[in-house]
């Protein structure tokens, strides 16, 4: 008990310092403070105690091995995924050794640039960094994030690089030349490709910036008076877009298709290098057919297999450790905030009907960013699903809590109050993020509030 009430105290005194700032960079438009204070306490959090538990756990049993391979360029291995995300931890391997640390160093980086992601985006869809702050602070102190921010698996890296490339998309639109908005779209495109040639799940995202683009043309065209085709259009008679400035639709999805694929297919590159079977510039296509076929394969039954209808409502949580190592019982469960998890579904619900209501743009974006993160998992034929697919909508959770907490509550500082049950509830559930040292195997029974949890 001194423990939680010491991580407790701790946790909230670093919080209640970056959140503090937030009402008096509320009026100036750079964020870098929040930001870098931000990053920091997320690298710190994620670092703390990174090597614990020294032996693989949970799916790094696959990634691991892929990884060495990969250093060896022994040939094909773990072929379902593409390469990026084990070329990363092939990377942390190279560069501290084939241990703990070095198998998931990155993965904290990949952590630290999701919270910062998140920030990002709320702070560039609303111009405020006060909800910016909160939405970053949600993520850090979502399990979700904390528990992939410290394993070596392919869900951080993706997240990562969807939200900075989110960010970078939405960085362009506020672009004051055309050179500068075109020089941002080109690095969320890239950005973008990064994300699917770590997990498919991504590919999504790269139609949705497309669709983006149209729709909030079509809507400024429509406030302004203009029409359809000055809407898609470069450069529109009598003045300049507000939105993407001397960007045309046409060459603007163009470039989103031909960049991100294009970095997608670089990120193979390894692979033509293989001892045994290496990619041919010819065998690079039917081998992405191969990989779908290995996506959509019939699994058999797993102990923590759950249904995407099951994901918002935390019924089914995974225990990625829960074994007697490095000399004590220790555990590692994925489990959402319930917080966040529950709190932020009443937001999206929120952000949908006044959104609608409104015509708010802002408002159906905090939305639709967590619909069209989960709404996929629904469409794709995956024989078994599991809770760690639904990474990516729990930290969509987080944007839509901040933006429905600003819209909504801004003069009762409801922000604050929902921060305070988000912090502590993760230091009553720190020990079985963090792998601390149990008091035996019966241990986990304080933290399985429901049957379905253990």
């Amino acid at each position: 008990m001194r423990l939680k009430a010491a991580l407790f105290g701790g946790i909230d005194a670093q919080v209640s310092a970056v959140s503090s700032i937030a009402p008096s960079l509320s009026a100036h438009p750079r964020p870098y403070r929040a930001a870098a204070l931000i990053a920091l306490l997320a690298q710190l959090l994620f670092s703390y105690r990174l090597t614990i538990p020294t032996k693989l756990m949970f799916d790094e049993v696959h990634y691991v091995p892929a990884a060495r391979t990969l250093i060896a360029l022994a040939g094909p291995r773990n072929i379902e995924h593409p390469l990026l995300a084990k070329e990363i931890i092939a990377g942390g391997i190279l560069l501290l050794g084939d241990n703990s640390l070095g198998w998931r160093f990155f993965s904290t980086l990949a952590g630290t640039a999701t919270v910062l992601g998140v920030f990002a985006i709320v702070w560039l869809m609303l111009g405020r960094v006060r909800p910016a702050v909160f939405a970053a602070l949600f993520a850090l102190f979502n399990f979700t994030v904390f528990v992939e921010a410290r394993i070596a698996m392919l869900d951080g890296f993706m997240a990562a690089f969807t939200l900075l490339g989110i960010a970078s998309l939405l960085w362009a639109m506020r672009a004051e030349t055309a050179r500068g908005a075109w020089a941002r779209w080109i690095l969320g495109s890239a950005l973008l490709g990064l994300a699917v040639a770590a997990k498919w799940i991504a590919a999504p995202f790269v139609a949705y910036a497309a669709i983006g683009f149209v729709i909030v043309r079509l809507v400024d065209a429509r406030r302004s008076g203009r029409s359809v085709f000055a809407a898609l259009n470069a450069r529109p008679t009598g003045g300049t877009h507000r939105h993407w400035r001397g960007m045309a639709a046409i060459p603007a999805i163009l470039v989103l298709g031909v960049v991100s694929i294009g970095v997608y297919g670089a990120t193979f590159a390894p692979a033509f290098f293989y001892t045994i079977d290496p990619l041919t510039w010819r065998t690079l296509l039917p081998f992405q057919v191969t990989m779908y076929a290995q996506q959509t394969q019939v699994l058999p039954s797993h102990t923590y297999q759950s249904r995407w209808w099951s994901w918002p409502l935390m019924l089914r949580p995974i225990w990625y450790l829960y074994e007697r190592t490095d000399g004590a019982q220790r555990g590692v469960l994925l489990i959402g905030n319930l917080v966040v998890l529950w709190g932020g579904l009443v937001a999206v619900a929120a952000c949908l009907y006044r959104g609608a209501r409104a015509r708010d743009l802002r408002l159906l974006a905090a939305a639709g960013l967590w619909i069209g993160s989960y709404v996929v998992w629904i469409i794709i034929p995956k024989s078994i699903g599991f809770f760690y697919y639904y990474y990516l909508p729990s930290i969509f959770l987080c944007i839509a809590l901040s933006v429905a907490l600003d819209h909504f509550g801004r003069r009762r500082q409801w922000d604050m109050a929902v921060l305070g049950g988000c912090v502590a509830l993760f230091a009553v559930f720190y020990p079985i993020l963090s792998a601390l040292p149990l008091w035996g195997p019966n241990a986990f029974r304080v933290w399985t509030w429901f049957p379905s949890w253990v």
